[in-house]
């Protein structure tokens, strides 16, 4: 008889599921979004899936940083979990460039499809996209150990998952496409359960979050 899961491998199993069957759905409906003519290399469509595609490499790589300098069980499921989803949600966006005949890389700027993305274009520490982080803030990511790199991992990783809720937001209310309407709920409703689970780590840490970037 098999051991019960505990309630970390259960975390791990329901947004591995949940992750198979999202991405079942979406294969449906790029199948059927294939016959008609893909957008433009200009529009919102494209803009979000190559500007999307790069925030969530970073949220992978500074998944990893924390990967190589925690030991904490609860903290590396959620984790592995980005790596995981993001990873494979990346892997989507870059096949409808592809399905639409576009390139993966535009000499387009970045956040040019977003209304209001001006507003980040002239920060000092170079940050384009809402949320991510900077060099500066990698560099303190990557040289800090223990509890110090825990904390910063969940700061860091809630603004993150805040901005990218904000560029789906944004996508829904330009686009009538419905699968990238589906995706971009999907990390939506999968970004604000892991930034729940974050600020309750955080909490336990003695930490609070950066400045919210949804309030």
């Amino acid at each position: 008889m098999a051991a019960p899961r505990s309630d970390v491998e259960r975390r791990v199993v329901v947004p591995a599921a949940a992750l198979l069957l999202l991405v079942g759905g979406i294969a449906s409906g790029w199948l059927i979004a294939s016959w008609h003519r893909g957008p433009g290399d200009d529009s919102p469509e494209a803009g979000f899936a190559r500007d999307m595609a790069t925030h969530h490499a970073q949220a992978a790589d500074m998944s990893f940083v924390i990967l190589a300098r925690s030991s904490d069980e609860e903290l590396r499921t959620i984790a592995e979990d980005i790596v995981v989803t993001q990873s494979t949600q990346r892997g989507i966006f870059m096949g409808w460039l592809q399905q639409w005949g576009l390139p993966q890389a535009s000499a387009r700027p970045r956040m040019a499809w977003m209304p209001g993305h001006a507003q980040l274009a002239g920060s000092g520490g170079g940050v384009l996209m809402h949320g991510m982080a900077s060099e500066a803030e990698l560099a303190r990511l990557r040289d800090a150990s223990g509890v110090e790199a825990e904390i910063l991992f969940l700061q860091l990783m809630i603004r993150h998952h805040e901005g990218g809720i904000l560029m789906t937001r944004a996508l829904v209310a330009l686009t009538d496409r419905g699968e990238l309407i589906q995706m971009a709920k999907s990390i939506e409703d999968g970004q604000r359960v892991e930034i729940t689970h974050m600020k309750r780590m955080l909490d336990a840490r003695g930490a609070k979050p950066l400045p919210s970037l949804l309030e």
